[in-house]
């Protein structure tokens, strides 16, 4: 999710019902492999999302689920959905979220599926349209409320809570009698057993999900330990410095890129999921990093030939998921604003979100819906369960975390040192003490 100021999909990302809104970027609309439906109806919402790319002979499960509560709302209210999609080829092209910021600041679609970043961008803009009234909200748990909710709106509603984990190869840490890695040290350890046995890059990247590492070290205390709200008054008053929050995860990526354990060169460049996936599935690397319901579709890691765990990220408190929010906005100056906002009430809603859940098993945003996971998930499942987690996401933190850190990890990934790194979140910071 970034773009030139700061992707999910492809994970996350989306998400991710579409897979975690893979990229992002900007271009004249007649160039942007724009996908845009016939509008044969008088009443129109123009919806605007990813479109993953995706094997044609396998079946795209979360954009299965998303389709049947955008079904469940054109039958009740008599409208027609038409599906504006994006995704960048490469690493050349535009990203998904720039297309999106220039979209909804032109006011070209009604609602929009956005990445954290773009979210709170857009809401600092007066962009989005406050969802709060609609019923579906007041079903909603507080961690989707703390990730979305603006300057007292609520600006996006998510179809699922995303999760990101490390999702492991258990066979290959069996055959090298490894335990599964709870803290920054061991994790190392395992990537220098896996190296010392002929497994040249022991974890697969790629340019959009190493933020992830970081913000597990960084927030592990901060999420977990019983002082969140005073803390992220002292980061938003000066009193802190993100960068010494920051500080430990970069000099850990720097540590992994060091030893051959990352390959950075080729991070900088991959897609999610494209880049690194193929050598995951053909069991040339260990490890890799996604969102939960990668592990659920078969265009992603749903139907590997080994033993797959997904685990949280090595952190000074154990395994730690990281969780930032994709969601559904409505454009503040949407041209069928009502019409947009009663499909969105009722596909988000504790009916619809059965539907979904269930389909393509993942978390719900509702406090009212749970789904058994598959038994892959079920190690990063209990740690959530348990209240164990890190926000990649959160509306009051006054600098966005999970766009931000994405983009100056790739400052590290292209060779700026860790101390250059720290020196734009403290201008960031500053920036932010300004306003």
């Amino acid at each position: 999710m970034k773009r030139k100021s700061v992707k999910r999909v492809a994970a996350v990302l989306l998400a991710a019902g579409t897979l975690f809104l893979t990229s992002c970027g900007t271009a004249d609309e007649e160039n942007l492999n724009l996908i845009a439906s016939k509008e044969e109806e008088e009443r129109i919402v123009n919806l605007f999302s990813p479109m993953e790319k995706t094997d044609p002979d396998v079946e795209n499960v979360a954009r299965s689920a998303t389709d049947l509560t955008v079904m469940m709302a054109e039958e009740r209210l008599g409208i027609k959905v038409a599906y504006r999609t994006y995704t960048a080829e490469d690493y050349q092209d535009s990203t998904y979220d720039d297309v999106a910021l220039d979209r909804a600041r032109n006011n070209m679609d009604d609602i929009y599926l956005l990445n954290p970043d773009v979210i709170m961008q857009l809401a600092k803009e007066g962009e989005l349209k406050d969802l709060s009234g609609l019923d579906s909200a007041k079903n909603l748990r507080e961690v989707v409320k703390t990730a979305n909710v603006v300057d007292g709106k609520l600006v996006a509603i998510p179809q699922e809570v995303v999760a990101y984990g490390l999702f492991i190869n258990k066979d290959m840490f069996d055959k090298y009698q490894l335990e599964l890695p709870e803290t920054p040290e061991e994790f190392l350890e395992c990537c220098r057993v896996f190296q010392e046995n002929g497994i040249e890059t022991p974890v697969g990247a790629n340019r959009w999900w190493l933020e992830t590492f970081v913000l597990a070290q960084a927030y592990a205390d901060l999420y977990n330990g019983g002082n969140t709200e005073a803390e992220i008054a002292e980061l938003n008053s000066g009193k802190r410095k993100y960068s010494d929050y920051m500080r430990p995860g970069f000099e850990f990526l720097q540590e992994l890129i060091d030893k051959g354990y990352v390959d950075a060169k080729k991070a900088y460049v991959s897609e999610a999921i494209d880049g690194e996936g193929p050598d995951f599935l053909a069991q040339k690397t260990p490890i890799v990093m996604a969102y939960w319901g990668a592990a659920n579709t078969e265009t992603s890691y749903g139907a590997p030939d080994f033993n797959m765990l997904v685990i949280g990220f090595p952190s000074s408190r154990g395994q730690m998921p990281v969780m930032p929010m994709t969601g559904f906005a409505v454009g503040a100056n949407a041209e069928h604003e009502e019409d947009a906002m009663k499909m969105l009430d009722i596909v988000v809603s504790d009916e619809a979100l059965q539907v979904y859940t269930e389909t393509n098993k993942v978390i719900s945003p509702s406090k009212n819906v749970k789904v058994d996971c598959i038994p892959a998930l079920k190690p990063l499942n209990d740690r959530i369960e348990e209240g164990v987690f890190v926000l990649g996401s959160n509306a009051n933190m006054k600098v966005e975390q999970w766009g931000n850190t994405c983009l100056i990890v790739r400052e590290l990934l292209n060779g700026a040192t860790v101390d250059e790194c720290m020196e734009m979140f403290d201008k960031l910071q500053e920036e932010s003490l300004k306003g």
